[in-house]
C-alpha cells in the first residue's frame, strides 16, 4: 500500500467547511464522515483532509486551537498540472468563500504558485513547476 497523508484541520462549521472543500475539488468519503468529522479526499489514494469539529479535535490533543486567521503554524502545499490550473484552483476557492493570495504569489518562470485561505484561515498553496527546467541530477530545492 502506498504511503498516504491525512491532514487534520480543526473547523468551526463542519457543513460549511465540507462544502468549501467539495467546491475546490475534494470528494467526501462518507465511510469516515459523521457529525463531528468529514474525510475529504484531495488526491485518491494519497492525500486526505480530515475536517474536525473543535470538540472532536480536543479528543486528539489538549493543545489549544490557534485562530488560523491571525496565526500560522503550517502552510499546506499541493501541486498543479499548469499555471492555469494554479489560478483555477485559487478562483474556485474564492468562489467558495475562501480568500485569495494570503501569501505572496511566486513566479520564477519555471515555477509558479499562489495560495488561498479556507473559511477557518488555513492556508493552502498551489504550485506548478516545469520539471524540464530542473537541471538533471539537481534536487528541486536547489533549483528554486
Amino acid at each position: 500500500m502506498p504511503q498516504m497523508i491525512f491532514v487534520n484541520l480543526p473547523v468551526t462549521d463542519l457543513p460549511k467547511s465540507k462544502a468549501f472543500y467539495e467546491a475546490v475539488g475534494a470528494v467526501n468519503n462518507p465511510a469516515f464522515t459523521d457529525d463531528t468529522a468529514a474525510c475529504m479526499v484531495v488526491a485518491e489514494g494519497s492525500i486526505h483532509v480530515m475536517l474536525l469539529t473543535h470538540e472532536k479535535w480536543a479528543t486528539f490533543t489538549s493543545k489549544a486551537i490557534p485562530d488560523a486567521h491571525t496565526t500560522a503554524q503550517v502552510l499546506l502545499c499541493v501541486s498543479a498540472d499548469s499555471r492555469d490550473a494554479v489560478d483555477g484552483q485559487v478562483d474556485k476557492a474564492v468562489k467558495a468563500g475562501g480568500k485569495a493570495d494570503p501569501t505572496p504569489t511566486q513566479d520564477f518562470g519555471f515555477m509558479y504558485g499562489r495560495s488561498f485561505e479556507d473559511p477557518d484561515g488555513h492556508i493552502w498553496e498551489v504550485m506548478w513547476m516545469d520539471p524540464a527546467a530542473i537541471p538533471a541530477g539537481e534536487p528541486a530545492e536547489a533549483a528554486a
